[in-house]
């Protein structure tokens, strides 16, 4: 074992209180309307993804020492980066060089931050990939390899998360991606949202639309980091809600997880009046700024009623 593999591993079972956290730019693009909603809400956890208009791996070397000059007088930790690497912007028909640009320079920004985790996800496809698509499977495995070793050369953890990209297209293709990539650098983040807007691409066509819960129950086991997202579906409309007001069993799913001994991060994404990958969909930045802080209040109220043991405070280290 590496050196970088050990720091995996001694952070990994030495484990962190649970703790609340959110994609704060949702609530505004400035750095400090994120740190005030967090401060808001009483929180100390920010994941972190946009900084004004661009992701915080990609900032310049100046912005990005403003940043850690910020967080650190506000006593805010970054828990997460919210990255691009491999996301819905990166076609598995393009190059995949910049997800591995990315990747190498968000490791020496995690270091200095003491952030352990980051966001990937699994290229974007021109179309369905079932499991018979082995041609596809080799081609993105091949990508999130080099994408693992980085993270694992620099004793960090990518956390995929279940969204549009070749793994996402069924809970049977994430677990094919845990079997064929056995590295302690790789893990899951569960969205409890994102299941509603992806087709499960096993069986015969037409695909029906994924199941949340029933995603969950399937990967488990292999989830260290939990995004917090609902909604329902009207035919091919789908619509975002407060947490627990759609159909996507987000307390179904959090309640199984306390009652697994879960400890790690739940982070809020709303959804409600910004999303970071449909730029049509804006509000004014009050409107932005009140639904992520009443976002998070309904969390912190679901989260007490189920685990009022694991909630107090809601300030776990998130490293």
């Amino acid at each position: 074992m590496g050196p970088g593999q050990e720091r995996i591993r001694s952070r990994f079972v030495k484990g962190v209180a649970m703790y609340l956290t959110g994609f704060a730019d949702e609530a505004g693009s400035d750095l400090a309307v994120q740190i005030k909603a967090l401060k808001e809400l009483g929180w100390k956890n920010l994941e972190s993804r946009n900084i004004g208009d661009k992701n915080l791996t990609l900032i310049s070397d100046g912005e990005f020492d403003r940043v850690c000059e910020q967080v650190a007088a506000a006593g805010i930790r970054i828990n997460c980066f919210g990255s691009g690497v491999a996301n819905w912007a990166k076609k598995l028909a393009d190059s995949p060089q910049s997800s591995y640009d990315e990747m190498k320079r968000a490791v020496p920004r995690m270091q200095r931050l003491g952030t352990r985790m980051i966001r990937i996800m699994s290229f974007e496809l021109p179309g369905p990939a079932p499991l018979s698509d082995r041609d596809t499977e080799r081609e993105a495995l091949k990508r999130l390899r080099e994408i693992v070793k980085i993270a694992e050369d620099g004793g960090v953890i990518c956390v995929h998360e279940n969204c549009n990209g070749w793994a996402g297209q069924s809970w049977e293709h994430t677990l094919r991606m845990l079997e064929a990539i056995t590295s302690p650098s790789l893990k899951l983040v569960f969205d409890t949202g994102n299941p509603f807007h992806e087709k499960d691409v096993r069986g015969p066509e037409p695909y029906k639309w994924q199941d949340s819960h029933e995603f969950y129950q399937h990967v488990k086991d292999h989830v260290i980091y939990v995004h917090v997202k609902d909604g329902r579906r009207d035919g091919d409309k789908a619509t975002h809600t407060f947490p627990g007001e759609g159909a996507c069993r987000v307390r179904e799913t959090l309640t199984d997880l306390f009652n697994r001994g879960y400890d790690g991060g739940i982070s809020i994404e709303p959804h409600l009046a910004v999303q970071a990958h449909d730029p049509s969909i804006t509000s004014e930045p009050e409107i932005r700024y009140a639904n992520f802080v009443e976002y998070g209040r309904r969390l912190e109220k679901m989260v007490r009623e189920i685990a009022p043991a694991a909630c107090s405070p809601f300030e776990g280290e998130g490293g």
